[in-house]
């Protein structure tokens, strides 16, 4: 499995509060980075796998939603997300 329990340890350890802080912004986007991440690769090879095409829309719509609301409520962690997982926007 590509995302077991130590890569998402490591991954809230390193984007948000501590390694059990799964509910920060911050921690969700990166999560949720990783996952785009993996799929785009699957989504190369398999370009007619309509389903997995689906998830990966659905889940850059859920960190855009998430980058939005950090946006509105606190530009400098926003910024900061930004910059560290190096999105474009």
């Amino acid at each position: 499995m590509y995302l077991d329990v130590a890569k998402k340890k490591e991954i809230f350890e390193e984007y948000g509060k501590s390694n059990t802080d799964t509910g920060s912004a911050e921690s969700q986007i990166a999560l949720f980075s990783y996952r785009i991440a993996h799929l785009t690769e699957h989504m190369k090879v398999n370009k007619k796998d309509y389903t997995t095409e689906r998830s990966l829309t659905i889940l850059v719509g859920k960190r855009r939603r998430l980058l939005n609301y950090l946006k509105d409520r606190d530009i400098e962690r926003y910024r900061a997300i930004v910059k560290k997982l190096g999105l474009r926007k």
